[in-house]
């Protein structure tokens, strides 16, 4: 009895120890704040996949070895990617219309239909203390992520858009494209505005060890990153879990975004072998922010695409024709095939994991996208 005692007043000490430590150390991490209500998201990570219709997802589940990350997901929703003016759209029009909420024009970055510049989710979020993050392999001044951070009438001015970056609440970014950062045609050095205006610049590798007091800028290549049937390697992945980490040792919710931009060149040249690489790219770096989602508990992730690109599908192998002239097919072989060179009018699949996650099932307008965030963030 005396043992079971004393046992019971030495754990009543320690209570006491802890409860005394905690009360004098740092305060709670932002995961642990009780103003943040159990369903209601601390994160978010908004995955586009540039190009990505239903069959370039489906092609994940038969040309790769192992069930891909997509199959992990529970919620579905379609969206509908049309323009302002035009019954199909382009990925300035479409990223915009995730950024900010709207519809506007082809080409459009950032503003809407009279060329006036739209408040978009990173700016929004900023003011509230998140941190923000963009991750490309394009060039970072791309339609897509340009539209997260830059407000111009035309995607094709790429040396303004990066001058957008420089003033932007951007605090970790990662892509091609420092040839619109330096030796621009107007002379001015936007490296030397982006460390005035307290980013580090990496123009070499991802390095293994960075400050997180600071703001990062990775610009590795001239103009877009290499394809990964070039030797791209993990850099997805690698700066993906990058952001992950840098956020997380500033105990600072936060909003990223992430671009698998090359699905869509795939599609453009009609190429199946560079479109599939690049989609089970993207998928490797789904699986590594489910596995952190999954791990906190409090982070919505969304993944989706600002529109479909080559008319892709998965037919069967035509093996001959039969005596009424009607193709035979082999339905056991998978012979990816293209309609276009440009981008289509399908439906585009949304998946979402996580707190608030089934508002994003059903169908809807891809500017729903941003008010199903704001939404969740607002439960």
């Amino acid at each position: 009895m005396k043992k079971k005692m004393r046992i019971c007043n030495i754990w009543m000490a320690l209570v006491v120890l802890l409860l005394a430590c905690h009360c004098e150390g740092t305060p709670p991490k932002l995961t642990e704040n009780p103003a943040i209500k159990a369903n209601q998201p601390l994160n978010i990570i908004l995955l586009i996949g540039d190009g990505m219709g239903l069959s370039q997802l489906s092609s994940s589940f038969y040309f790769s070895d192992q069930l891909p990350n997509f199959a992990r997901f529970k919620t579905i929703g379609l969206s509908n990617v049309i323009a302002a003016n035009s019954k199909i759209t382009d990925s300035a029009a479409g990223a915009t219309s995730f950024a900010s909420g709207i519809k506007t024009f082809n080409g459009a970055i950032g503003v809407d239909m009279d060329k006036q510049p739209v408040k978009n989710i990173v700016e929004l979020l900023s003011k509230e203390n998140y941190q923000t993050g963009l991750i490309a392999t394009s060039s970072i001044t791309h339609a897509t992520p340009a539209s997260f951070y830059a407000h111009v009438a035309s995607r094709d001015w790429e040396e303004q858009i990066a001058a957008h970056m420089a003033t932007s609440p951007i605090d970790f970014f990662a892509g091609g494209g420092l040839k619109f950062f330096q030796n621009r045609k107007d002379g001015k050095s936007i490296l030397d505005l982006l460390k005035t205006n307290g980013f580090e610049v990496h123009t070499n590798h991802l390095e293994k060890e960075i400050d997180a007091s600071k703001r990062h800028a990775f610009l590795l290549g001239e103009e877009d990153m290499p394809k990964m049937i070039e030797g791209r390697g993990n850099f997805l992945q690698e700066s993906t879990q990058k952001a992950l980490n840098y956020f997380e040792e500033n105990e600072s919710p936060f909003f990223l975004m992430v671009e698998g931009s090359q699905i869509d060149w795939g599609g453009h040249d009609n190429d199946a072998e560079y479109l599939i690489t690049e989609l089970l790219d993207f998928d490797q770096m789904v699986g590594s922010v489910l596995d952190y989602a999954e791990k906190e508990g409090n982070t919505l992730v969304i993944v989706t695409a600002d529109h479909e690109t080559g008319g892709f599908t998965l037919s069967a192998k035509v093996t001959g024709q039969n005596s009424k002239d009607e193709d035979e097919h082999d339905y056991n072989v998978i012979v990816p095939t293209f309609s276009t060179a440009g981008h289509s009018a399908s439906l585009i699949p949304v998946l979402a994991f996580g707190p608030q996650s089934a508002q994003f099932s059903g169908f809807y307008q891809n500017s729903d996208v941003y008010h199903k965030i704001r939404a969740a963030l607002a439960q």
